[in-house]
């Protein structure tokens, strides 16, 4: 019969930390350390701490504009399809393809399919939405809404030790280093 602690699986080590100027600098000195998996939760904004633990970019201004080029494409192709091939109008001897009158429809269209675009690709992007997350099995994440700092280093991480990475954790001088289970 396997150990079960010799099967235990970890999502990552969390430090809890008691000011946003300690959780900064604990996340400017674990990327300095070589931890690119990091992730950081604080109960408010705290200015470049995306920058320290790595976050620079998104995909999601390229998810738009694709989106908003196919509403553009889409909704000038289903009018022009309407009023060139499927039933073609005759009206005050203007020529079927009379693009300045698609132009509404095509904005329109245009501005759907990019704002869907923009808040389902967020939503997917973000990994949302989750009910559940390894990090609600530390008694101590509560707290996180409630005035306390929080660092993660995840278990996916290269660099990642159990033994080495609590020891780097606990030199930064955190309140406490938790094992967050999977």
């Amino acid at each position: 019969m396997p150990d079960v602690m010799a099967t235990k699986r970890i999502y990552g080590l969390v430090a809890e930390f008691e000011s946003p100027d300690q959780l900064l600098s604990a996340a400017r000195r674990t990327r300095e350390a070589g931890y690119r998996s990091v992730d950081a939760f604080s109960p408010m904004p705290i200015e470049g701490l995306a920058e320290a633990v790595g976050f620079h970019s998104t995909r999601l201004p390229l998810v738009v504009l694709l989106a908003g080029m196919f509403g553009a494409g889409g909704g000038f192709f289903l009018q022009w399809y309407a009023n060139v091939v499927s039933f073609p109008l005759n009206v005050g001897g203007k020529p079927f393809n009379s693009w300045p009158a698609f132009v509404p429809i095509t904005f329109e269209f245009t501005i759907l399919c990019a704002a869907l675009a923009a808040a389902f690709g967020m939503l997917a992007l973000n990994g949302l939405p989750t009910p559940y997350h390894p990090l609600f099995n530390v008694p101590r994440f509560v707290m996180a809404t409630r005035g306390r700092f929080f660092l993660c280093i995840k278990a996916r991480d290269k660099k990642f030790h159990v033994d080495a990475s609590r020891q780097f954790l606990e030199s930064l001088m955190p309140f406490g280093v938790y094992e967050a289970e999977l």
